[in-house]
């Protein structure tokens, strides 16, 4: 039978990607995560992805979320929180854990689940635990979605401050002193381990900074000048997280790097220069977030200078195994050296933020750092690789 004069189906269009944002979790640093998500779902380029938002509620529940960008900023000095954001109060958002099924499914009790599409890729928004120490990126390798950013490892790793040290140190990179207070040590012996770090302090040098092992965003940090405020530190510090971290200050200027993943491999930005702030003990939550403290993009360096802590921070991202995009955060010291704070594998994505500001500087606009991340995930595979 010949088909010539049969009717011929219209060519359907192609499909755009799929970026699904999620954003929000159970750290401490929820209100950043959904500021930070707000601004990316505001840039991304519609013509090109289709945007599906979740938000993570800070009980863990995953919603729904209306695409309003505008209702995802810092209003009154308070971030926004993503149960304020729920198209639905009981309603909860479902990612198959099937690698052969993308399709994301949404449910309220007494309906029948709604399908919602499949997700080709996931932006993964989240700060601190729960979502950007590895935990989503396994949970989104098992389902065989690919993600923007580095992998589990390399989030574990980029979330718990003593491993990070831990890891820069075997690779040759330059770490300030610090010691480590793990939840059974201080179960087991409080006034031994309080000794332990007064015993630092003399060491050392007052003041010290005592923060939680894996946090961000300067959340539960506190500067201790002497003695006399170590408990009340310590006791912020272990309300955010068990582990403990303290450091002796370096004293020298505060240095941040971006580094960017390329086909060709990892590129560094023009460093950027956070000056002390005027109204702050330290460049702490506050300062950062709610009075934007502004840095200094170039920073002032000399060309030898700017090339050595780029080198540092490429190096950083290679010995973390990181993936996608790092923001590394040094000092330089006093007598001329470059000491590797930490890195952020998922850093401050606002607009104003030092990561996109320093990419912006060294000639890649916010709405084309956000497409290449995606197309980097897009290209890469999850499992092993």
């Amino acid at each position: 039978m010949s088909t010539e004069n049969l009717p011929q189906s219209p060519e359907q269009p192609a499909r755009k990607p799929r970026v699904a944002v999620v954003f929000g979790g159970r750290s401490s640093e929820h209100g950043i995560s959904t500021v930070t998500a707000g601004a990316v779902l505001n840039a991304i380029d519609r013509t090109k992805y289709d945007v599906l938002p979740i938000g993570i509620t800070r009980e863990g529940r995953w919603v729904l979320t209306a695409d309003e960008p505008e209702r995802m900023a810092i209003t009154e000095r308070r971030t926004p929180e993503v149960g304020d954001l729920a198209e639905s109060s009981e309603g909860g958002v479902v990612l198959p854990v099937d690698p052969a099924n993308r399709e994301v499914v949404y449910s309220e009790p007494g309906s029948v689940p709604k399908a919602l599409g499949e997700v080709d890729v996931v932006f993964p928004m989240l700060h601190g635990p729960f979502g950007e120490d590895g935990t989503l990126q396994g949970l989104l390798e098992l389902s065989g979605v690919p993600y923007v950013g580095s992998g589990v490892l390399a989030s574990a790793v980029g979330q718990d401050k003593e491993y990070m040290k831990r890891v820069f140190t075997s690779f040759g990179l330059r770490v300030g002193p610090y010691l480590v207070i793990r939840p059974r040590e201080w179960k087991q012996g409080e006034s031994a381990a309080r000794k332990r770090i007064v015993d630092f302090a003399g060491e050392h040098g007052w003041p010290l900074f005592v923060k939680p092992a894996r946090a961000g965003s300067s959340i539960g940090i506190t500067k201790v000048d002497d003695l006399s405020g170590l408990d009340e530190a310590i006791a912020e510090a272990q309300s955010h997280d068990p582990k403990i971290l303290v450091e002796a200050a370096v004293r020298g200027r505060e240095i941040e790097v971006g580094v960017l993943e390329f086909e060709e491999g990892p590129r560094a930005s023009v460093p950027a220069e956070i000056p002390p702030p005027s109204e702050h003990a330290y460049y702490d939550f506050e300062a950062k977030y709610i009075d934007s403290t502004p840095g200094i993009v170039p920073a002032p360096l000399t060309p030898e200078e700017t090339a050595e802590v780029q080198k540092l921070a490429v190096d950083a991202f290679e010995a973390a195994s990181c993936e996608g995009l790092v923001r590394a955060d040094f000092f330089l010291a006093e007598n001329g050296e470059f000491v590797i704070n930490e890195i952020n594998t998922m850093p401050g994505f606002t607009p104003i933020s030092m990561y996109p500001q320093m990419w912006q500087a060294t000639g890649v606009t916010y709405p084309d750092l956000i497409d290449r991340l995606i197309q980097a995930a897009l290209n890469r595979s999850t499992g092993l690789r």
